[in-house]
């Protein structure tokens, strides 16, 4: 699976793909110019339960990481990967 990620000024979106097709998307809303606020999580009824959601959370702390970035997970799926993972916690924002 593939992982591309799409950010303008206010918002983006981590998008997964599967043989050329789209599985999920998570998107992210800016607040301010070091953390973004992660608002919802999508995956395909499909491919449920294949990790593709944890994934893209993963990929979002990559770049948080990378980018000296905090992230806040309003949207209940990223919110309860981050509870589970202590390891997530230096890009948490509080």
């Amino acid at each position: 699976m593939e992982i591309q990620h799409n950010n303008n000024e206010k918002n983006g979106s981590f998008k997964g793909f599967s043989n050329g097709y789209k599985v999920g998307e998570m998107t992210y809303t800016w607040a301010g110019t070091n953390k973004f606020i992660i608002d919802h999580t999508e995956v395909s009824t499909d491919f449920n339960g294949q990790g593709v959601g944890k994934k893209m959370v993963l990929v979002a702390v990559d770049y948080a990481r990378k980018n000296n970035l905090k992230i806040l997970p309003l949207c209940p799926f990223a919110k309860s990967v981050f509870s589970r993972e202590s390891s997530l916690n230096d890009v948490l924002f509080y």
